[in-house]
């Protein structure tokens, strides 16, 4: 890693916290509040995401010390799993049906979309009827797919928020600061 050479101005604390905060709001994102029915769709996609590979991570545990899911969260997960599958299926929909999403969208968009929604779908399957053999078998193609794909984004997610937060927060201009 090269030396950094600029004075320290700010707070990278306070960088790195806005990082995760401030700069995610539609406001701070481009055009997202021009979309907000889309954004919201996208954070609870992503919830979902996060929640369906957390869920695969303790069904692995899980599976292997003979530990069962409390019925209280199977039926919790299927809930939100739920809302944030169709929150993703939304988002695919729309990708489908514009034509200036079509024109800006390639294949991975579509797989990387399909691969973790049917992720999140697999595992309101599995909580419901225990079908191991298809919950494993898409979150296999899922995690083959995860070096290659956008899906790829979950690996460096945090850690590219993290060094965005410490650049940006050293440099005193995270958090912005709007003056009415």
């Amino acid at each position: 890693m090269p030396k950094d050479l600029s004075q320290e101005t700010g707070s990278v604390k306070k960088g790195i916290i806005y990082s995760f905060t401030g700069a995610m709001s539609p406001t701070a994102k481009e055009s997202a509040y021009l979309h907000l029915p889309t954004y919201v769709a996208g954070l609870l996609y992503h919830a979902g995401i996060f929640t369906s590979l957390l869920f695969f991570f303790w069904t692995v545990i899980s599976v292997t010390t003979d530990i069962e899911t409390p019925d209280i969260i199977g039926k919790l997960l299927t809930i939100v799993l739920i809302i944030t599958s169709v929150a993703g299926l939304s988002i695919f929909i729309k990708r489908v049906a514009s034509a200036e999403l079509r024109f800006l969208s390639c294949a991975d968009d579509y797989i990387s979309n399909l691969l973790s929604t049917l992720s999140q779908i697999a595992a309101i399957i599995y909580l419901n009827t225990n079908a191991e053999l298809i919950y494993f078998v898409i979150m296999a193609i899922l995690f083959l797919w995860m070096p290659w794909g956008k899906t790829k984004h979950l690996l460096y997610f945090f850690f590219a928020r993290i060094h965005l937060g410490f650049f940006y927060g050293r440099r005193n201009a995270w958090p912005t600061v709007h003056k009415s």
